[in-house]
């Protein structure tokens, strides 16, 4: 079974409630609680937050519009579409535009899908051969993308349901360590297949044009070798679904950043939610961030497979969430 329907299942059974699974996917789940009331669930998706406002955290260019006018840090960006949009919008931009303007916030720039998650194609834009790439790929699979001004920063998460924050991690990109002796795609195969072993599910591509170009921008190809404990990242996002590694700053995050992550999730009319965020060090009070996202179904199984600790918390998160909905 899944892990985070796993989570849910195991809670709401020690909270005395029933608990359906559609057993093909094993990802739907229906729980009847023992005063009868009832909630579904898909995946990370509860009935915790309204649709209104998880639909609106969805659309990354409407939900940086609300919290740059809300006060916040948010990325610089602009939303352009495919040629069947632009054909039904007042104001049309298109693929051409989309490059006219990386070149008016200088490049590099960041240029990923409107509402796709995962980490899937966010790409760090160097050139122009390079952005229509890109782009092509995400029109191929998506009628919108965002072309973004390049931050600067570690990328962190930071979890929030009402007013408490549940975890607090950092993401590293997709990473390879050399021994000595093994090819990059060598060490890429071994990582990929040990984290399939602890994972649910790892976009991993040894042949993702991103990892090409990243370490063509090294000087490296998949066929060298790297030194002993010499360290090359493959990727610039920081998705654990695509590889990255995490490292937990639940314990130690300081108050500034909690309040900054409680306050941006109900500045957005939501209860839970996954707040991304730029900084140099979320442990010391808060000088600068820069908000990449907000998430109103945050996936927390990586973070579970951590350890024994990530995973308590992750139960204890679902269990105030079914407890809220009992209640509701």
């Amino acid at each position: 079974m899944r892990l985070t329907t796993a989570i849910l299942k195991k809670v709401a059974s020690e909270m005395g409630a029933t608990v359906l699974i559609e057993p093909e996917a094993e990802l739907i789940g229906h729980i009847t609680f023992k005063n009868g009331k009832k909630t579904v669930f898909n995946n990370t998706r509860l009935n915790i937050n309204g649709f209104g406002s998880s639909h609106l955290a969805q659309d990354k260019g409407f939900s940086n519009y609300f919290l740059h006018q809300l006060g916040y840090r948010v990325t610089e960006g602009k939303t352009f579409f495919n040629e069947k949009i632009c054909a039904k919008i007042p104001n049309p931009r298109n693929i051409y535009d989309g490059w006219d303007y990386a070149q008016e916030l200088g490049l590099p720039v960041i240029v990923k899908p409107l509402n796709l998650s995962l980490g899937i194609l966010v790409t760090k834009v160097y050139d122009k051969s390079e952005y229509y790439e890109v782009a092509e790929k995400i029109f191929n699979i998506h009628p919108g993308l965002i072309v973004e001004r390049f931050y600067s920063g570690n990328d962190f998460r930071i979890l929030a349901l009402d007013n408490q924050v549940i975890a607090a991690y950092q993401r590293i990109p997709l990473s390879v360590t050399g021994d000595g002796k093994s090819t990059i795609l060598q060490l890429l195969l071994t990582k990929r297949e040990q984290l399939l072993k602890t994972r649910e599910k790892i976009l991993i591509d040894v042949e993702d044009f991103r990892i090409l170009q990243k370490l063509q921008k090294q000087n490296l190809t998949c066929d060298s070798v790297l030194a002993n404990n010499t360290v090359v990242y493959l990727l610039d996002n920081a998705n654990l679904s695509s590889g990255g590694d995490s490292v937990d700053f639940t314990d130690t995050i300081h108050p500034d950043f909690e309040k900054l992550a409680i306050n941006i999730t109900k500045d957005m009319g939501l209860r839970l939610a996954g707040v991304d965020i730029l900084t140099t060090d979320i442990t010391q009070p808060l000088v600068d961030y820069t908000l990449l996202e907000i998430n109103s179904a945050p996936g927390l199984a990586h973070y579970a497979f951590l350890g024994d600790k990530q995973t308590q918390k992750v139960e204890n998160l679902y269990r105030l969430i079914l407890q809220a909905l009992e209640k509701e």
